[in-house]
C-alpha cells in the first residue's frame, strides 16, 4: 500500500507531501491544476524515463519519494533481501532527476540501479490510463489475467512441470549431439584424464596423511634420540627412575605396620611406578618402529604428484575424485552414444505427449473461462457507458508449446456496435482502458495482485447513472485494498473514503501545485464546485451533501459537514 508520497521541484510542484490510506482515495481539482503531473511523478517510481524538462524552473534536481507498506507482499521483502537491501515492513523509494543527467534511485536509503526499480515497484503499484506501464496494453499479461480469473494456477503449474521436464530432456539431447560432433577429440581428452587419475589411485584425506608422515620423517632422528633416551632413563638404564621408585615404595610398604599413614603414600608411589612402566614400554615399542630408508623420498614424490593434480583438476582430493566420477560417466555416455541418444529420444517423445495432454486440458479450461470472462466484462461495461461494447479473448496457437501453454491469448474489443473486435491494445482510449480494467478488477479482484491501483481518466466521456456506477464499482474494488482515482465527476468522488483536492496557486510570481486532504466541510464545497462550476449556491451545496449521503449509505446523515447550514437569524428554517 502507498502510505505517503512526497514530490519536490517537479514541473509546477514546489513541495508536495501527502498521506494516503486504505480504501478509495479520490483526487479532484480544476482542469490544469496539476493532477496529471502527480501521475507523471508516480510514473517515475515505476521506471518511466526521467527527462530534464520535468525539473521545476530554476532548480537543479527534482525528487519523488514514496513510502510503501510491505505487509501484504512478503515475496517482495524476500526479493529486496536477496538483492542486499534492508529487509523491513516498509519500503522507501526515492527517484532523483538532475539536470546534469546524474539521476539516482534509492531503495530504503541504499543506492540502486534503475533496472532494479521497475520489477519491484510494479508489484506494488499499477496505473490504469494512458501510460507506458498500462497493464492492458501488454498482451502478454492478458493470459495471466484470464488464468487468475479462472483459478487455473494449479493447472498451469502442472503443465509447467511437464514443460520443464521436456526442456531438460531437450537440453540433454542437444548436449549429447554437440558432444557427438566433437566425440573423438573429447574421448581422447577424457581417456587421458581417466588413465592419469586411475593411475594416481587417490584416496580421500591422503594428502593430509602424507603431510603428517612427512613431518615425522623430517624429525626421525630427534624422535629416535628422545624415545631411546627416555626409555633408558625411565626403565632400561642402571639406576633408572622405575628402579628407584620401586625401592622407595618397598621401604614405605615395610613401615606401614609402624605408621599406617605411609600406606597411602606407598600406594601413590607404586601407582606412579606402574604408570612410568607403561610409558617406558611405549617408548621401547616406538623405537621398534624403524623408519624405512628412502620413505621420505617416496612421500615427497607422492605429495608432488598430488600438488600437480590439484593444479590441473581441482583444489582438493575430494573434488578431484568427484571430477573423476563425472569423467567416467561422460566416457560411458560417449562410448554408448547411440544407445544413450535413442533412450533420450524415447524419453523426450513420452514427455512431449504428457506435455501436450496437459496443455490441451489447460487450453480447454481457458476457452471455457474466456466465454465467462467476456460475458462478465461486457455486463460490467454496460453500466459504465459502454452498453454495446463487445469483449472477447482470442487464442493463437503457438508453433511449439510455450512456458504458459500451447497458445497465447489476447483481449479484443469493439467499443461501438457494427465494428469488428480488434486488439485491445490498439484501439482502446485511456478512459476505455481504465473502465475495462475496472471491470476486470470487479470480476477478478486478484487478477494482478498489485495492492495499489491508480485509475486515471476512468470517467472520460461518461456521466449521470454511468458515473454513479463507476463510483460504486471503484469503492467495491477498494474493499480490502487501496485505490486512487483522478476524476472530474462528483458522482464518482462521492463514493470516496478520502477526498483530496489538487490546487494550482500563484505565489511570488511562481505557479505552485498543492494536494490537500479535505475535511467533511471542505469536501462539500469541492463537490459543489464540481456540480455547479464557479457559482456555488445553497442549492449546489445541498445537492453535494445529498450526493455524499446517498453514496455513503445508511447513517451518513450524521457525518460532520453533511448537515445543512443552520438558517441565519430572521430566516425561516
Amino acid at each position: 500500500m502507498l502510505c505517503e508520497l512526497s514530490i519536490r521541484n517537479f514541473a509546477i510542484i514546489d513541495r508536495l507531501q501527502v498521506q494516503f490510506g486504505l480504501g478509495f482515495n479520490v483526487l479532484t481539482g480544476e482542469t490544469g491544476a496539476g493532477k496529471s503531473i502527480i501521475i507523471d511523478a508516480v510514473g517515475l517510481l515505476l521506471g518511466d524515463r526521467a527527462r530534464p524538462e520535468l525539473i521545476r524552473t530554476g532548480e537543479e534536481e527534482a525528487t519523488v519519494e514514496a513510502l510503501f507498506d510491505l505487509t501484504a507482499v512478503p515475496v517482495l521483502r524476500a526479493e529486496l533481501a536477496e538483492q542486499g537491501f534492508e529487509d523491513c515492513e516498509e519500503l522507501l523509494v526515492k527517484r532523483v532527476v538532475a539536470r546534469s543527467g546524474k539521476n539516482r534511485v534509492y531503495l530504503n536509503g541504499s543506492l540502486a540501479k534503475l533496472g532494479q526499480l521497475q520489477p519491484l515497484t510494479a508489484q506494488l503499484l499499477a496505473i490504469y490510463g494512458q501510460h507506458e506501464h498500462q497493464t492492458l496494453q501488454k498482451p502478454e499479461q492478458h493470459l495471466v489475467m484470464l488464468d487468475d480469473f479462472a483459478a487455473l494456477a494449479s493447472d498451469l503449474e502442472a503443465y509447467q512441470l511437464f514443460f520443464r521436464e521436456q526442456q531438460g530432456l531437450e537440453s540433454r539431447l542437444e548436449q549429447l549431439k554437440a558432444a557427438e560432433r566433437e566425440r573423438q577429440q573429447r574421448l581422447d581428452l577424457l581417456s587421458f584424464q581417466s588413465r592419469e587419475l586411475t593411475a594416481a589411485a587417490l584416496r580421500p584425506g591422503e594428502d593430509e596423511e602424507l603431510l603428517a608422515e612427512r613431518l615425522l620423517l623430517q624429525h626421525a632422528e630427534r624422535l629416535a634420540l628422545a624415545t631411546s633416551g627416555g626409555y633408558e632413563q625411565l626403565y632400561g638404564g642402571e639406576g633408572a627412575v622405575v628402579e628407584r621408585l620401586d625401592g622407595v615404595a618397598s621401604q614405605l610398604e615395610a613401615l606401614v605396620t609402624v605408621d599406617p599413614r605411609l600406606g597411602s603414600w606407598a600406594e601413590g608411589v607404586r601407582s606412579a611406578l606402574f604408570t612410568l612402566e607403561d610409558v617406558a614400554a611405549g617408548l621401547r615399542d616406538y623405537q621398534g618402529e624403524a623408519f624405512e630408508p628412502g620413505r621420505q623420498a617416496e612421500v615427497e614424490e607422492r605429495l608432488a604428484l598430488l600438488t600437480s593434480l590439484k593444479r590441473k583438476y581441482a583444489p582438493t582430493i575430494g573434488e578431484i575424485l568427484a571430477l573423476q566420477a563425472g569423467i567416467e560417466t561422460e566416457l560411458n555416455a560417449l562410448a554408448n552414444v547411440e544407445a544413450t541418444r535413442e533412450e533420450l529420444q524415447q524419453q523426450l517423445s513420452a514427455a512431449r505427449q504428457r506435455l501436450l495432454r496437459a496443455g490441451e486440458e489447460l487450453s480447454a479450461k481457458r476457452r471455457e473461462a474466456a466465454l465467462r470472462l467476456a460475458a462478465a466484462v461486457e455486463g460490467e461495461l454496460q453500466a459504465l457507458a459502454m452498453p454495446k461494447a463487445r469483449f472477447e479473448v482470442r487464442f493463437f496457437l503457438l508453433p511449439e508449446p510455450g512456458a504458459k501453454g500451447l497458445e497465447r491469448g489476447e483481449f479484443y474489443l469493439s467499443p461501438n456496435p457494427g465494428e469488428e473486435t480488434k486488439p485491445l491494445a490498439w484501439i482502446a482510449s485511456g478512459g476505455e482502458l481504465s473502465r475495462i480494467m475496472l471491470s476486470l478488477k470487479r470480476v477478478a479482484p486478484a487478477s494482478d495482485g498489485v495492492p495499489t491501483q491508480i485509475f486515471d481518466e476512468v470517467d472520460a466521456g461518461i456521466g449521470g447513472a454511468a458515473a454513479t456506477a463507476v463510483g460504486e464499482k471503484l469503492r467495491a474494488v477498494a474493499l480490502g485494498q487501496q485505490v486512487l482515482c483522478i476524476t472530474h465527476l462528483p458522482q464518482v468522488a462521492a463514493f470516496a473514503d478520502r477526498h483530496y483536492r489538487v490546487e494550482k496557486r500563484e505565489q511570488d510570481g511562481r505557479t505552485r501545485t498543492e494536494l490537500l486532504q479535505l475535511t467533511d466541510a471542505d469536501r462539500v464545497q469541492e463537490m459543489a464546485r464540481m456540480l455547479g462550476g464557479a457559482q456555488i449556491t445553497d442549492r449546489t451545496l445541498e445537492h453535494a451533501r445529498e450526493l455524499i449521503r446517498l453514496s455513503a449509505g445508511p447513517g451518513a446523515t450524521d457525518l460532520p459537514g453533511l448537515s445543512p447550514e443552520p438558517a441565519a437569524a430572521g430566516e425561516s428554517s
